[in-house]
């Protein structure tokens, strides 16, 4: 086993003993709230969209199944949440159909913000890898829907950084209601680290880079030698 792969399957509360609770600073206090803020219904999501994602904001991305009070998340989560991407101009390409490009990016909107969602904002949340095989043509409205994947939950028990994996079916709604086509399937992982060790690591290289500035001013200046001294004393 690697050492990286020690650091992802170690626990945080097995590196840290004893923690020591550190007091968290207005830019950190203030990430949180919003963090909270933007999973705390549909309203705040969009709010949110419209400053730090444009691009799932523009699209008209809707996610459901993932807010606190909604009865479909409470039993089973993983298989009730989905999103649904509208068929609207900014989504679909010359010949009328919904755009790869609109299917793909999305994609990566939707499955992070069930695994955000289910962090509760404590975890930086980033796309490692991501596949998407495309089925058919999409003629209206997409749903995504994480169908399979890892125990998230069980993940976040055991603490420290992690990935999940998960797979996402795609489908287009019909007229009809109830009636669904499917038009594509991703397979997508995403790499889950603590806030607070992302912090520890920005502390330690501050302390290196300290260290090394403050050694750097303390080294002497190094004097000529003789030799050398000499050679300019007889240079012409």
């Amino acid at each position: 086993m690697s050492s990286a792969d020690l650091r992802i399957s170690t626990p945080l509360s097995a590196r840290n003993a004893n923690p020591t609770p550190a007091r968290l600073g207005w830019y950190d206090r203030l990430e949180a709230a919003l963090s909270k803020l933007s999973n705390r219904n549909r309203f705040w999501h969009r709010v949110c969209s419209l400053i730090w994602l444009p691009y799932a904001f523009r699209s008209g991305l809707a996610l459901r199944g993932v807010f606190r009070g909604d009865r479909e998340s409470k039993d089973c989560p993983k298989a009730r949440f989905s999103a649904v991407l509208p068929f609207r101009r900014f989504n679909r390409n010359w010949y009328n159909a919904m755009a790869g490009a609109a299917l793909l990016g999305n994609s990566e909107v939707a499955g992070g913000s069930y695994v955000f969602s289910e962090c509760a904002g404590d975890y930086t949340v980033v796309c490692k890898e991501m596949n998407y095989k495309f089925v058919r043509p999409c003629l209206g409205p997409a749903v995504y829907r994480v169908v399979d994947g890892e125990d998230l939950r069980a993940k976040l028990e055991i603490g420290g950084e992690f990935n999940v994996a998960l797979i996402m079916e795609i489908y287009q709604q019909l007229h009809r209601p109830g009636k669904e086509l499917l038009v594509g399937r991703c397979n997508i992982t995403f790499h889950c680290t603590p806030k607070a060790m992302v912090r520890e690591r920005a502390e330690r290289r501050r302390q290196r880079h300290i260290s090394r500035n403050s050694e750097s001013a303390k080294k002497p200046l190094e004097k000529p030698s003789r030799d050398d001294a000499s050679d300019t004393s007889s240079a012409p």
